[in-house]
Formats: C-alpha cells, structure tokens, sequence
C-alpha cells in the first residue's frame, strides 16, 4: 500500500482553505436576497470576501479549524493501521503549516497537544471497507462553535408538543435553530439523524453533513421535510450571525435509522456557514479531489 501522507495532507489543506462551490454559491443566493444596506447582507459580504481571501492565500476560512472528522472507504486487504498513521500524520504537518490551529487539549489536564493529535479519538477517524478498487476518503472540519448549539431530543417531549412521528421531529429541529439564535454562526445547516440509539444517532447526523447542498434525499418524504424545514427556518428572521433577515439556514440534511420500540431519537448535527467538507478519490494510482 502506497504512502499517501502528502496526499493527505493536500486534502487537509483544501478542506481548510477551499469552501466547496455548492456552498460558496449558497451564500451569494442568500447575499443576493438580502436587504440592501441590511446587516444581514454586510455579514454575508464579509463571509464571501473572507471566503475568497483564504482560497487565494491558501489560509484557514475560519480561525477555529475545527475537529477533522475523516470518512475512510477502502477495499479489501487495506491496512487501516497504516491508513491512520498516515492521517494521524498529515494532521500534525498541516498544523505545522498553520493549516489546521492546535486544538487538541486533553480534557483531565487542560494541555494542549500542539499538533492536534490526542488519543485514539482525536482526529476522528471512520473506516468502512467498500467493494470498489480504490479509495475514497471525506473529510469535515466541524469547528466548536457550531457543534456547541447541536442537539439531541427523545420523543415524545411535552415541552415542545412533539409526537414520535415527522412532526415531531419537524418541532426539534426547528427548535435547534431557534435555541441556536446567531451562536452557531448562522446561516447553518442542519445534519438531522431520525431513530438509532443515542451514539449512532449522533454519528449518523454528521454522516448526514457530508451530502452536497444542492442534491436531493432519495426518500421523497425526508425530501420534502428537508425543504419544509429550510423553509420554515427561514422564516424566523434569526439570519446571518444573529442580524436578522432569512438567511438562518442553508440546507437540511437528514437520515433515518433503525430504532428499539422504546426510543425514538432526533438528533441535530449544526454546521456554521462555514460549511468545510472535502472528497479524495484514489484509484489506479491517480488522485482527484471534490
């Protein structure tokens, strides 16, 4: 198996430095709509300049780099020990290279690794071996911030009305972003996780975020939730960084799991606007990233 450190590391580095376009041209849709002279539409011009600021020097879109949350897909025979040694790897070099801000700190001490490596969970590492020849790795920098205001409901739940069926879970998430107000660095999106348990549920609305903003649900009735709750959230005139306006949240993302009779579990993943997610394909020797 190649070494595939620096490949790695140029995924880190796009990932950091590169929003995708699907968001990029989300964030002008919300620009172009906003109030002129609006500070909803001066905190979306500011996004969109930084936006292209760190593109065009290769620096971090946002100061908190977040946790880098990595989706390995390899074939059969790969050694996942290898594999994540070599991403362990490539996270400490792009530390190095201030594409990443240490943000490892050991919770019991407070110390900071320095180099955002810390135990066997951080980064944060998946693997799942796939049928195809080569590999297909994602990658999500999840910055603090964001993953502050998500949350976690067990339906039913008198305190929102909400029933263990869609609606109910149409409540929760619109709950989310109303308790989240501008803290979650609005506009957001939603990466919504119905059923499993409390840990898969949770993993499964992260999974969620990894889908392109401009796609469809294959499921025609979590598609058109999806679009309802985009809606509606928009609706609460919450907005850009909290200034008001329609813009409160870009796109909703949502999976449905398998549950025990006795839960019924809605989990919400948010994503600040800057939304960094990243795709390494490698196959036949060759490298592309989406």
């Amino acid at each position: 198996m190649q070494d595939m450190t620096d490949a790695f590391l140029e995924l880190v580095r796009m990932t950091s430095t590169d929003l995708p376009p699907d968001v990029e041209d989300a964030l002008k849709l919300a620009r172009d709509r906003a109030q002129p002279g609006s500070a909803a539409r001066g905190a979306l011009d500011s996004i969109l300049e930084n936006v292209s600021l760190a593109r065009q020097n290769s620096t971090p879109i946002c100061q908190d780099t977040g946790t880098p949350l990595f989706y390995v897909h390899h074939p059969q025979g790969w050694s996942t020990r290898q594999l994540r040694e070599q991403i362990r790897a490539a996270v400490a070099k792009a530390t190095t290279l201030a594409f990443l801000r240490p943000n490892a700190v050991d919770t019991i001490s407070g110390k900071n690794s320095g180099n955002n490596l810390g135990g066997e969970h951080y980064p944060s590492i998946h693997f799942s071996e796939h049928q195809m020849d080569g590999l297909v790795v994602d990658l999500m920098l999840k910055g603090g911030g964001c993953e502050n205001v998500g949350a976690q409901y067990s339906l039913p739940h008198a305190g929102l009305g909400a029933g263990r069926d869609l609606k109910g879970v149409r409540a929760a998430a619109l709950d989310t972003v109303f308790r989240a107000q501008g803290k979650g660095c609005a506009p957001g999106i939603l990466g919504v996780a119905i059923g499993g348990d409390r840990g898969s549920s949770y993993a499964a609305s992260k999974e969620a975020l990894l889908r392109k903003l401009d796609d469809s649900n294959p499921d025609p009735t979590l598609d058109d939730l999806e679009n309802t709750l985009v809606e509606e959230a928009n609706q609460l005139n919450i907005g850009p960084m909290g200034f008001g306006g329609e813009a409160t949240v870009l796109g909703v993302k949502i999976k449905g799991l398998h549950r025990l009779p006795a839960s019924y579990f809605v989990s919400v993943s948010y994503m600040c606007w800057a939304y960094r997610r990243r795709r390494m394909i490698v196959d036949d020797g060759r490298t592309r990233y989406e």
